[in-house]
């Protein structure tokens, strides 16, 4: 957050024209129960309290948007959820495609999935640099749909079959918190951290229609994007990995 201040501050002092700052629709769009969120809705600071990537990103953009109003820097913020699509070399993002792919995920979540294809985000980037109105959030999302259903699709692209077993929430998230401190003590990763367990029994539903509207932003059909995805992921990271023996952790 200091830095996202100081670097905000110093544009401010420089004069610079537009300011698009990257966020995540997880500022916005996560919640207990199955819901779709608008820019509207209010930080969910208490569903995200334990999680301390998505507490950053609300204190980062809290921040950005008091520098907007107190110096009036023509920030605008765009609230991408989940960026599948090809090329993400590094799994910052596709890591879920490619753990299910590696039969990674033992449990089917019980909550609901926003993503985006990253090409049509970027898109919206270069269009906000012109259309974004300043001070505004624009939550980007190319499809909402719930876990089995996002696994399924998965299924049926790669071959691999999606995960049977289904637990209560507080059965599921429990497991995991145990099955972590058991890898602690052995000095070895699970596949799925207690936090990544939890965020799958939560819905992180959104609307993006603001940002059709305003930006005039039009994601791709959801098909294309996992298909795209685990082709890429199948083609390099995967096909990579057994060609050289080497494992990349989650």
């Amino acid at each position: 957050m200091n830095g996202t201040r100081v670097l905000l501050e110093a544009c401010a002092a420089a004069g610079v024209k537009r300011v698009v700052m990257a966020s995540t629709s997880g500022t916005i769009a996560v919640s207990k129960e199955e819901r779709v969120a608008t820019e509207d809705d209010d930080y969910p600071i208490v569903t995200v309290a334990d999680w301390p990537y998505y507490l950053s990103k609300i204190y980062q953009e809290k921040a950005a948007l008091r520098i907007h109003r107190d110096t009036g820097l023509p920030l605008v913020c765009l609230n991408p959820s989940l960026l599948l699509g090809p090329e993400d070399a590094r799994l910052s993002s596709t890591d879920v495609v490619y753990k299910f792919l590696e039969r990674r995920i033992p449990a089917m979540p019980s909550g609901g999935i926003s993503f985006v294809d990253a090409r049509d985000v970027a898109a919206a980037f270069v269009a906000a640099l012109e259309k974004g109105r300043p001070g505004e959030r624009y939550l980007l999302g190319g499809a909402n749909m719930r876990f089995s259903e996002f696994f399924k699709r998965l299924s049926r692209i790669s071959g691999v079959e999606a995960p049977v077993l289904k637990l209560p929430t507080k059965l599921n998230v429990a497991g995991a918190k145990l099955l972590e401190r058991w890898h602690d003590w052995r000095g070895s990763e699970p596949d799925l951290d207690a936090h990544s367990t939890e965020m799958g029994e939560r819905w992180w539903y959104c609307d993006s229609s603001k940002a059709e509207r305003e930006l005039g932003f039009a994601p791709r059909d959801p098909q294309e994007t996992l298909v795209d995805t685990v082709r890429w992921l199948d083609a390099n990271v995967r096909r990579r990995e057994k060609a050289s023996g080497v494992f990349l952790p989650g």
